[in-house]
């Protein structure tokens, strides 16, 4: 602590500025100065030893400060001392109110110092609505309007803090004018002060939104940025009245994830993270259900992706904030997995904070993708036995999304079991809520129903939420539409309720005691077998209960006095009569009385309180028209007219001290609602081992009340469950198999795949557990709800469901398309396989959510024996502006498998045919691919092959007839692409292609709009009889257009500085990079790189864009990290070169 003191010291002086001894009031001795006097009270309060001694010397500082401020002769400059002490008063929680109105007095009169200490003050003394504020609208307006820029920044600041509504009009054309303030802070405060009205009074600043847009489009930076949180509110109030800025925010984040920003808006060498969040936010909100929109913002969330690699906590925020405006706009298919690949990262970590992220993001996606939850059903599993209480909390509301009728009673009883054993409030009235909103959601059957809530209202006690026990009550009175269902509710509830009455000193809750006093003052008679005088003696012993409170004993008075009109006589009635009637509590004695009436008159009673009456309904004036006279007679003699309750608070709260110290109360909602929140990886493969400033609860892992794993034989991996690993590498094909039934998660092979015994018997107690309990948690979340996605049949019924016979008609559809896949030679299988692929295709926007995009498309691009990334990738670059990352070189450590065709299908196909095509001899000298087939019929095969020639690039075209008979007229035609254009013509034709013969075309090949990667579509159409036609594509990334530029180290210099358009990244070279040399030579191999000179740990290369566009490239190593900087007269070539490279580097 002595430290901390000493720091604080040490700083005040250029807080108070130099003080120097000068002569007192009436020139007296000199003073100490205002640092000596605060240090000096701050030293005697760290030395006392008790709260008590502190009040003492405070109010001894105070009477000093309150003589000294009121003091004629007292000058402005010891008044500012005076106002430095008064604040550290307030600050520890003692009011000062007798010196609010001398810092009013010194913001008016005091030079730039002393006003500016006035103003602070202010504004830690007052708050919005203080009287004293009024005081201070002249002095703000006299300062806006001068010309010294510090006394306007301080009127600004303080308008912007605290200012009153009704003032509003007297400063806000002021504020408007500085808007056009030459300096760039001036302008940012003035749309703080904005801001600040918007909130407290929007519809003052209405007619100034086109000078919002102004701010937005500001030369300086901090007024864009302080603009963004005007147009955040505005948009979440109405998004659809500012689509037409969405360009104008994508163009700013653009600009942001591409460093253009000054470098003092980095934090930890993120560019400006907090206006990454912010506009993410603000794009989440505009794209919503919005397809056009969304469209717009594809690609920068793709780059803000991708750049976000430094394992740092505001790198994770931004790729949280990623995620959820991923699935909030209108979704796109690669878009969402990698944001599926990011969460099972985070979800995966080891350390808590990136867990609670990943928990957090899953929660916010899960209603729209729950096959993602069944991908970690396994860790979320283990999260619920975590250490951390945060974590098990956010995996109870991750398993609260994720409920359905089948698991709601595994999940129910989780979060009970949870509940038992939280102490904290807030806890206890979330998962209360949470539960009897699932409890009469999802309820199987009525002892069900009865039995969680009764230990609800025992667990939940008096501090939850009031509405959870009056919407029981209400369920329980208004009933369904089934009488006979009603009954039987009602009667179990009141069977339930009085053998918990039997009971002797148990003691429940007071609200639990209310509920069971209600429904057994109202259907106790439902029960033939029961005899209400045993009821009503429970209820008499309850009432003698000293832990019962007085409103509590009022509920039990009302259910004895409905049950006495039932039975013509009791004892314990009179009873209870003749003993509270002498009682010292008002309301019983009236109940007591007002029973001892009822009683003398049994046909009264029974007309009163009928059977079964509680939802009968109720005629009441609410207006209280009957008082009319009275109120009228009251207000004529001059009594107060009624205020509502919220002017009364808005009063109380007036009148409170400006700095409030207690704690913020519990906040209800009107309904028990599942409003809940609303994570990821860095795309350029996130390390998890890296330091990460954690939480203090990471070491409660290592405490002994945790799961003890000593002895236990490791079953679970990094790469997955470990018996699996082991049977790939020496078992049978069976097993195998089994093994890979974990993968495909969300589709049920019927019947389930039996495991080995081997297997089996390796499975610890520990982990059947697990599996048995993801069984029962999981269910319901695949295609088929009825069967369990661990593999197992659901051996729970459904009281209101049938299993519909077209389910299993598409389920075994399912199974049988399952196995065909399986034959074919690829490997591994896909994590989800499609229900439909036709399906699929015609309502992609309909599955996106639903289906990984790594299955449909994937199997496509099989059958058609290409690349399953062209596919994958075949909308990657849409616009100019585009550069979005492949999904094959992004993630790469991620565990998500991805359908790869096997390498040995392009071989078979020409094994098939006695035809072996092959490039001319002028040609195969050149760089060229493998030859690749690209579709194939009965009759022909095509085939084709790149060749990267020095000034352009060859696709040379393959075209063989199989059959014993010649084929006439076989036109070969390219479709017109955005992106490529093939120079002279898009068609190939051959006038007869002879029997078992080959013939070939070339085309060359221009890059007409700068991407990372697109596909050129194409068909070839052929008469034999009939009239066949077949489609084929063909991907061509960036590398295909690139050549080496062979200049000196002079002219680099020369073009360095000519051009303009620049990219920075920083890449973590992996140990086999080792040095710099070995990392430019692999860029060199990989993108044809020149590379003009190494000094040092410095290099520079070049190369060019066909036909002639250069780009230049420096790099220095440092710390095993490569610096990348790329400069080109295109200002799009450098964002895609630089992509390349980052692919280059991951995959050495």
């Amino acid at each position: 602590m002595s430290d901390v003191v000493e720091r604080t010291l040490s700083a005040l002086p250029g807080l108070l500025g130099s003080q120097d001894s000068g002569a007192g009031p009436g020139g007296g001795p000199a003073r100490v100065s205002a640092t000596s006097r605060l240090g000096s009270l701050i030293r005697s309060i760290t030395a006392l030893s008790s709260k008590h001694e502190e009040e003492k010397l405070i109010q001894q500082e105070q009477t000093n400060l309150k003589a000294t401020v009121s003091a004629p002769t007292t000058t402005l400059k010891l008044m500012k001392e005076c106002m430095v002490r008064l604040i550290y008063c307030e600050m520890l929680g003692y009011e000062s109110s007798f010196g609010y109105i001398h810092a009013i007095k010194l913001a008016q009169q005091g030079n730039l110092l002393e006003k500016r200490v006035g103003y602070l003050a202010v504004s830690l003394f007052l708050h919005e609505n203080h009287e004293l504020l009024l005081l201070l609208v002249n002095t703000v307006v006299k300062d806006l309007q001068s010309t010294n820029l510090i006394e306007v920044c301080m009127a600004l600041t303080v308008v912007s803090q605290i200012f009153p509504r009704e003032m509003i009009p007297a400063v806000l054309p002021l504020i408007e004018d500085k808007l056009q303030h030459s300096k760039e802070i001036i302008r940012r405060k003035a749309v703080q002060a904005l801001y600040k009205f918007y909130l407290i009074a929007p519809n003052q600043v209405q007619h100034i939104h086109d000078k919002f847009r102004k701010a937005l489009c500001d030369r300086d930076v901090g007024v864009m940025a302080a603009s963004l949180h005007i147009y955040l509110k505005m948009v979440k109030e109405n998004a659809s009245g500012y689509k037409g800025l969405t360009e104008s925010f994508v163009t700013i984040l653009k600009q942001v994830v591409g460093g253009k920003l000054p470098i003092d808006f980095n934090y930890h060498s993120v560019p400006a993270p907090w206006l990454q969040i912010q506009l993410l936010r603000i794009l989440g909100l505009l794209g919503k259900d919005d397809p056009r929109t969304s469209e717009l913002m594809y690609d920068v969330l793709d780059e803000s992706l991708r750049r976000a690699e430094i394992n740092h906590n505001m790198t994770y925020a931004i790729l949280f904030e990623c995620v959820q405006t991923i699935y909030t706009i209108y979704p796109k298919s690669d878009l969402l997995e990698k944001a599926a690949k990011c969460i099972g990262k985070f979800v995966r970590a080891s350390k808590i904070n990136l867990k609670y992220l990943g928990l957090k993001a899953l929660t916010y996606v899960v209603q729209q993708d729950p096959n993602l939850a069944l991908q970690h059903q396994m860790t979320i599993i283990e999260c619920l036995d975590h250490p951390d209480p945060i974590i098990k909390r956010e995996t109870l509301e991750l398993l609260y999304r994720i409920t359905n009728e089948q698991n709601v009673t595994v999940i129910v009883q989780k979060m009970l079991d949870y509940l038992r054993q939280s102490k904290e409030e807030y806890t206890i009235i979330s998962l209360t809520g949470k539960i009897a909103e699932l409890a009469e959601k999802y309820a199987p059957d009525n002892e069900w129903f009865i039995q969680t809530m009764s230990a609800v209202f025992s667990v939940g006690g008096d501090v939850m939420h009031p509405d959870i026990p009056n919407n029981f009550l209400r369920l329980l009175a208004e009933g369904f539409d089934d009488e006979k269902e009603d009954g039987q509710l009602r009667l179990y509830a009141v069977q339930t309720y009085l053998s918990l009455l039997e009971e002797e000193d148990t003691l429940y809750p007071q609200k639990f005691i209310q509920v069971m006093s209600w429904v057994l003052g109202e259907y106790s008679y439902l029960v033939n077998d029961g005899d209400p005088e045993v009821i009503i003696t429970r209820l008499y012993r309850l009432l003698k209960q000293t832990f019962v409170t007085s409103e509590t004993k009022a509920w039990i008075m009302s259910a004895v006095t409905k049950m006495a009109s039932r039975i013509p006589c009791s004892k314990t009635v009179d009873t209870l009569i003749q003993e509270f009637s002498t009682s010292l509590d008002t309301c019983l004695r009236q109940y007591a009385f007002e029973l001892k009436h009822l009683c003398e008159n049994k046909e009264l009673m029974k007309t009163l309180l009928p059977s079964g009456a509680s939802c009968y309904e109720i005629v009441v004036d609410a207006s209280l028209s009957f008082l009319d006279g009275y109120v009228a007679e009251g207000l004529s003699s001059g009594a107060a007219p009624y205020k509502p309750q919220h002017q009364r608070q808005e009063e109380k709260l007036s009148q409170e001290k400006a700095l409030n110290f207690e704690p913020y109360g519990l906040s209800f909602t009107s309904s028990v609602s599942s409003s809940g929140f609303t994570g990821r990886q860095s795309p350029a493969g996130l390390s998890l081992s890296s330091d990460v400033s954690g939480n203090s609860a990471e070491l409660g892992q290592k405490e002994t009340s945790c799961l003890q794993l000593d002895g236990v034989k490791k079953l679970w991996g990094k790469d997955g469950y470990l018996p699996k690993k082991e049977n790939k590498m020496g078992k049978e094909d069976e097993t195998q198999s089994v093994a890979q039934d974990s993968i495909l998660v969300g589709h049920i092979v019927d019947p389930p795949l039996i495991q080995p015994k081997q297997q089996v018997a390796s499975l610890s107690e520990e982990e059947k557990e697990k599996q048995q309990l993801a069984s029962k948690l999981f269910v319901g979340l695949g295609t088929n709800s009825v069967i369990s996605l661990m593999g197992k049949a659901d051996t729970t019924t459904q009281k209101f469901k049938r299993k519909s016979k077209v389910n299993e008609t598409q389920n075994s559809e399912e199974a049988s398309s399952i196995q065909n896949i399986a034959t074919l030679p690829f490997s591994p299988l896909p994590d989800v396989m499609p229900n439909n692929k036709e399906n699929f295709q015609g309502n992609e926007h309909l599955e996106l959510r639903k289906v990984s995009l790594s299955s449909s498309k994937v199997l496509e691009a099989s059958v058609s024996f290409d690349s399953s990334q062209s596919l994958t990738e075949a909308d990657l670059d849409e616009k100019l502006s585009d550069y979005r990352p492949s999904t094959s070189s992004l993630f790469a450590d991620s565990n998500i498998e991805v359908f790869q065709p096997s390498q040995c299908v392009p071989e078979l196909v020409t094994k098939k045919v006695s035809l072996s095509p092959c490039l001319p001899g002028e040609l195969a000298n050149h760089p060229h691919s493998e030859i690749i087939g690209l579709c194939s019929s009965d009759i022909l095969t095509v085939y084709s092959c790149k060749v990267w020639t020095d000034d352009c690039l060859l696709l040379v075209l393959f075209v063989g007839n199989k059959s014993t008979s010649p084929v006439k007229t076989v036109n070969l035609m390219f479709e017109s692409s955005e992106h490529f254009k093939i120079v002279e013509s898009l068609r190939c034709h051959f006038l007869i292609i002879e029997a078992q013969s080959m013939e070939s075309c070339q085309k060359c090949i221009q890059l007409e709009k700068i991407c990372t990667k697109g596909i050129l579509s194409g068909s070839i159409s052929y008469h034999l009889d009939t009239d066949t036609h077949l489609e084929f594509s063909l991907t061509f990334s960036l590398s295909d257009f690139i050549r080496p530029m062979e200049i000196t180290t002079e002219d680099f210099g020369k073009l360095w500085l000519s051009f303009s358009n620049d990219v920075k990244q920083n890449f973590k070279m992996s140990p086999s990079q080792g040095s710099l040399s070995i990392a430019l030579n692999t860029l060199k191999q990989k993108l044809k790189l020149h590379i003009v000179e190494i000094i040092g740990n410095e290099g520079i290369a070049a190369c060019r864009l066909l036909p002639s566009v250069p780009c230049l490239l420096h790099c220095r190593t440092h710390a095993r990290t490569l610096a990348l900087w790329l400069r080109s007269s295109c200002s799009a070539l450098p964002d895609s070169l630089l992509y390349e490279c980052q692919k280059v580097m991951e995959e050495s």
